[in-house]
C-alpha cells in the first residue's frame, strides 16, 4: 500500500549491496504473513521500461528462490523494498550474489539489536 511504502522510506533503515539496496522495517500483517516485499527500479537510469521490468524480474526470481534460506528464522514480520540503485544492465548470477550479501548484512542488522 501507498501507506506502508512512504512509512517504509520516512522510518525504515537500510543495507546496501551494490548494486542493490534493502529498505525494511518492523511491522504487523494481518494474517500469517511474515514478509511483505517490493521491488523497484529507478526510471532515472533505465528510460526504457523493458530493461527497468527485466531488472525487476530478475531482482523477484533471486528474492523468491533465496527467501526460504532467509525468513525461516525471522521473529517477527517486516515489510521489505529492494531497490535496484545500479547504472549497468546486470547478469542474472550478479543479482543473485548481491542479493544473498544482503540478506546477510539485514539477518547481521537485525541480530545486533
Amino acid at each position: 500500500s501507498k501507506k506502508l511504502i512512504d512509512q517504509l522510506f520516512t522510518e525504515g533503515k537500510s543495507v546496501s549491496a551494490y548494486p542493490l539496496r534493502l529498505v525494511f522495517m518492523p511491522c504487523q500483517f494481518e494474517g500469517d504473513l511474515i514478509a511483505q516485499t517490493g521491488v523497484s527500479v529507478s526510471k532515472r537510469h533505465f528510460k526504457l521500461a523493458v530493461d527497468r521490468n527485466l531488472i525487476k524480474r530478475l531482482m523477484r526470481e533471486s528474492y523468491r528462490l533465496n527467501k526460504a534460506s532467509f525468513f525461516n528464522n525471522l521473529s517477527q514480520p517486516y515489510a521489505f523494498m529492494i531497490l535496484y540503485i545500479g547504472k549497468d544492465k546486470p547478469k542474472y548470477d550478479q543479482i543473485e550474489k548481491r542479493m544473498q550479501l544482503l540478506f546477510e548484512k539485514f539477518r547481521k542488522q537485525i541480530s545486533e539489536k
